[in-house]
């Protein structure tokens, strides 16, 4: 990657969305209707994504910014396995059920806070229902090497699981401490080793970077350690201090977390030590060994990216199941109730606990079709997008190219009339690239407090 001024990269710090979904979630709103979210399932004919949302967590880790709950009891565990079999109960009403499932995946929380018998019982209900598993389906979990098991794995690999995601996040010991996880490495090779025992050919490592005492010397300590995992992606994640909505973050000296210059220097680094490492860099904040499918998709321009991330599996309805879960389809994104009460109350009347949502127009389909291509492959074939949207792109994205010029002039990014393509050193800002084609960014201009920081 060539030399960076990173003083004056830096100035490009400000907030934007992390674009898991366009609209974004601050668009979803209750104006889209229970029946309206029917309809759509029920006429819906992609293939099928499922994803799970366990929320249960022992304690905070104070840098997370997912929709967790703590608690000890195991009767709060077990009571919303009840209530999870209850949902798919519902959905099963709602949804042609044939339809081929491509993906499924647990996320949280801590699912593996879960004893293996009751994610035998989850997934085994789940495919009670959704009987029609794809042999190429991508089945995935998010675990905490902290809280991870031989009879667990076990159940992993009796349903076909393929992909584990370990949340390791730094390896640096005072950084560990303030962030409220204590993990050595030795813990996080344990749980690699009992996963690659079981035959699981893909794994992932996730790491943060912008954390309380980072900086690029330790930074590239944690990196160097890390080889030992050998995992097959990776993904570096800039961390998103948003202490106005996780009261947890509000824990950090704001004078501890590395400056824009700082995270920079360190996403720099980390993008040349994979590389030497014979990695290859995948959309924002991913990288994958060569013979990875990820990498394989980028070839063929078919690397997709939704609320679990980057992905090969695009095109496909995306189920939400459980608290706070997200569900998309081509024209609506669909969330479940975030608090408990209300999740349960909805279930209990027997109905789906839809809370609140998003049906796409035509401007917003055609905008996240750009959105998403940039946020993937750095890369638009405005050709591409003319002939699909029926559109002139230079005069429908007329203001986005003219907010662009200053990328095109600092040689981060070229538009011509065929394409869009944002140079290697550019990939560094891409959120910044997306954000002029996104519609709903002028609302949020003044607002300090609305997305995390870009840089």
């Amino acid at each position: 990657m060539s030399h960076i001024d990173f003083e004056k990269f830096s100035r490009y710090s400000k907030p934007g969305p992390r674009y898991t979904s366009y609209p974004t979630a601050l668009e979803f709103n209750s104006d889209f209707k229970y029946e309206q979210y029917i309809e759509f399932l029920a006429n819906a004919t992609e293939k099928i994504s499922l994803y799970v949302h366990l929320p249960f967590c022992r304690s905070a880790c104070y840098f997370c910014g997912c929709n967790v709950v703590f608690t000890s009891k195991e009767e709060k565990l077990s009571r919303y396995v009840e209530y999870l079999k209850k949902e798919v109960d519902l959905l099963a009403e709602h949804i042609d059920t044939n339809r081929e499932v491509i993906q499924f995946h647990f996320g949280g929380g801590t699912p593996t806070y879960y004893k293996a018998f009751e994610l035998d019982e989850i997934v085994t209900y789940i495919k009670s229902k959704f009987p029609n598993w794809s042999p190429e389906a991508e089945v995935s979990c998010e675990i905490d090497p902290r809280f991870f098991n031989e009879d667990q794995m076990k159940v992993f690999h009796k349903h076909g699981f393929n992909r584990i995601s370990f949340g390791v996040q730094d390896l640096d010991e005072k950084v560990q401490h303030e962030i409220h996880r204590i993990q050595p490495l030795a813990l996080t090779q344990k749980a690699v080793d009992l996963a690659r025992k079981y035959g699981i050919t893909s794994i992932n490592t996730d790491f943060i970077y912008g954390l309380p005492y980072q900086n690029l010397e330790t930074f590239s300590k944690t990196l160097e350690l890390s080889t030992q995992l050998n995992p097959d992606r990776v993904a570096v994640f800039n961390y998103a201090h948003v202490p106005w909505l996780m009261r947890t973050m509000r824990k950090f000296d704001e004078t501890t977390l590395p400056t824009p210059e700082e995270k920079l220097k360190i996403f720099k680094y980390t993008i040349d030590f994979f590389e030497k490492h014979g990695y290859k860099m995948v959309g924002m904040d991913h990288f994958a060994k060569p013979e990875d499918e990820l990498f394989g998709a980028i070839a063929k321009g078919e690397l997709h990216r939704n609320f679990q991330g980057y992905t090969t599996k695009g095109g496909s309805n995306l189920v939400g199941i459980g608290l706070t879960s997200i569900g998309e389809g081509q024209r609506y994104y669909a969330q479940n109730f975030k608090k408990m009460e209300a999740y349960e109350a909805a279930l209990d009347s027997g109905k789906l606990p839809f809370e609140r949502g998003a049906v796409l127009s035509d401007d917003d389909y055609i905008r996240k079709a750009v959105i998403m291509e940039l946020m993937a492959n750095f890369h638009i074939d405005i050709k591409r997008v003319e002939a699909e949207h029926g559109i002139v792109f230079a005069d429908y994205f007329a203001d986005a190219i003219a907010a662009l010029q200053e990328f095109v002039e600092a040689g981060l990014m070229k538009i011509n009339t065929d394409e869009l393509k944002v140079s290697e050193t550019g990939t560094l800002l891409i959120r910044n690239i997306a954000m002029p084609f996104d519609a709903y960014m002028k609302k949020y201009a003044q607002s300090k407090k609305s997305f995390s920081k870009t840089v």
